[in-house]
């Protein structure tokens, strides 16, 4: 399955401009052979909201109008997407990470690890245990920004069969060695691809540094985009290579 990942600006509050975004761009993205397309951390909403409150108005249940869109998009072009949004939850707020196919919501994930920055100072940590989903055989698991950071997360979801992990994520000046090292460190540790997805653009001031990257079972970057310019990054997941667990070098 070729996959995209999609480095682009986001505006913040304005989910009608970014979904309108993301059918575009999905759409491109077919014609160029992709069937998994994936957005940064919070592409569907901004990430610097500035209080629980303002954030709030621009979160919405998993059911609801964000999901529906995407799930309309897939349906039209036959394709999958993960994205970033803000999910409400009765009283609560969380950072997640949502997976759509053409049949309607496949499945989500909480950000658990939160940094002190954007909106994860006014969210709640993941409360529901690390899952990979099937999408037409290959097995996925998500976690977003700072979660790849610690490599418990990723080998969790490589004991569970994942072939891919896909981070969505919105790193900012910092992270370089994060962009630069940990999602190959993370691809060849578990023998799995690996996609971080970042964001460019500025927020309320804050920076975002792009670096987005998809990194093979063996850990070589198979397409980066090592600057801060919208750019798409792409590759072909073969779920053999990442189940290939046993590897016997030979001299030569």
């Amino acid at each position: 399955m070729q996959i995209s990942g999609i480095q682009t600006d986001v505006k913040l509050r304005d989910v009608a401009a970014n979904l309108a975004s993301m059918e575009s761009i999905a759409a491109e993205e077919v014609k160029q052979g992709s069937r998994l397309i994936i957005f940064p951390e919070c592409f569907v909403t901004g990430y610097c909201f500035d209080s629980r409150e303002e954030a709030l108005n621009s979160a919405e249940p998993l059911d609801g109008p964000i999901t529906q869109t995407a799930t309309a998009l897939c349906a039209r072009l036959g394709c999958y997407t993960v994205f970033g949004m803000l999910e409400r939850h009765r009283d609560q707020l969380f950072n997640a990470a949502v997976l759509v196919g053409p049949g309607g919501l496949i499945g989500s994930y909480r950000k658990v690890h939160l940094p002190f920055l954007g909106v994860d100072r006014f969210t709640t940590h993941g409360d529901r245990p690390l899952q990979t989903f099937d999408i037409e055989g290959i097995k996925l698991g998500m976690l977003i920004c700072y979660d790849g950071s610690f490599p418990e997360a990723v080998r969790v979801l490589a004991l569970q069969g994942a072939d891919i992990v896909v981070l969505p994520t919105n790193w900012p000046p910092g992270a370089e060695n994060m962009a630069a090292y940990a999602s190959n460190t993370r691809a060849m540790e578990n023998g799995i691809y690996f996609a971080a997805v970042n964001r460019v653009g500025t927020e309320r001031g804050f920076s975002f540094i792009g670096q987005s990257r998809i990194c093979d079972p063996v850990g070589e970057t198979v397409d980066a985009a090592n600057h801060t310019n919208e750019a798409v990054v792409r590759a072909t997941v073969d779920p053999a290579k990442s189940r290939q667990k046993r590897i016997v070098r030979v001299p030569g």
